[in-house]
């Protein structure tokens, strides 16, 4: 299995970035796709975006579509999440997975990494 580390949340105002780093050990990080997902307080845990195995195809959540962009540096097991005009529905605790090749859902996941918008 893989283990997954989130980094680089943290309190920004309104329009402002952030980049979230995935780090990843364990089994071999270019075989897993990817994904960023966020759960609001008394939220559902939703999809931010997803990333398949060479980057090729990159999946976002309507709500972030032109603000985020999702990355992958399969040389350094590492996945990113830029975030651009960050707003204050953004506020959440992010999380990265990697999706099982094997089932195909998502069973790999970090402990999160807590964003806030202030407005």
């Amino acid at each position: 299995q893989v283990q997954l580390v989130e980094s680089g949340g943290g309190l920004v105002q309104a329009g402002g970035s952030l980049r979230l780093s995935c780090a990843a050990s364990g089994r071999t990080f270019s075989h897993y796709h990817m994904g960023w997902f966020r759960q609001a307080p008394g939220k559902e845990r939703e999809i931010v975006a997803s990333i398949s195995q060479s980057g090729g195809y990159k999946y976002y959540a309507d709500s972030v579509k032109g603000r985020f962009t999702i990355s992958r540096d399969n040389a350094k097991n590492s996945m990113y999440l830029q975030m651009n005009g960050l707003k204050s529905e953004d506020t959440a605790v992010y999380y990265c997975a990697a999706r099982s090749p094997s089932t195909g859902t998502y069973a790999y996941w970090g402990q999160g990494t807590q964003v806030t918008v202030s407005s």
